[in-house]
């Protein structure tokens, strides 16, 4: 990847670029945007204070998303979000990797993460990066990712 990619941890006065740049993804892929069911973008900062929520940026523009919650032993990855403009560049797998070191810094035992089913493009994805479906229930797809050697 030959872009000058920055990644680093939310900061409150992001709330509003990234709230608009999750919303977004969910219209694209949704065709339609419920505003009821995302509260927790309302405030970012409080939503995931107990976990590592990172935006990644080219030249100051925030053009990326991800955090990583603590779940029991695991760390669950969400809000996985690449602006449409930059997808395609390989932004979603240098997150990805970054959450995962996160995982294996705090000692979790597992990565843990479901996407809609019906998103194969997203599927692939998780699936190319090493993640093994465990089990499909009310429309999601659920994957793990073993940090244990």
């Amino acid at each position: 990847m030959d872009i000058n990619l920055e990644l680093r941890p939310f900061q409150p006065s992001d709330q509003p670029i990234v709230k608009q740049l999750i919303l977004a993804g969910l219209v694209e892929h949704w065709g339609v945007l419920d505003p009821t069911l995302n509260p927790d973008l309302n405030d970012i900062a409080h939503t995931y204070a107990a976990g590592d929520f990172i935006v990644a940026c080219i030249n100051g523009e925030i053009i990326g998303t991800g955090a990583i919650i603590p779940e029991n032993k695991n760390g669950r990855v969400v809000r996985m979000s690449v602006k449409k403009e930059k997808r395609r560049l390989g932004i979603a797998t240098v997150i990805l990797n970054h959450l995962i070191e996160i995982a294996k810094d705090k000692g979790y035992e597992q990565v843990v993460l479901e996407t809609t089913s019906t998103w194969q493009d997203v599927i692939q994805f998780y699936l190319r990066n090493n993640f093994t479906i465990t089990h499909h229930a009310d429309g999601d797809t659920h994957f793990v990712l073993s940090l244990c050697q």
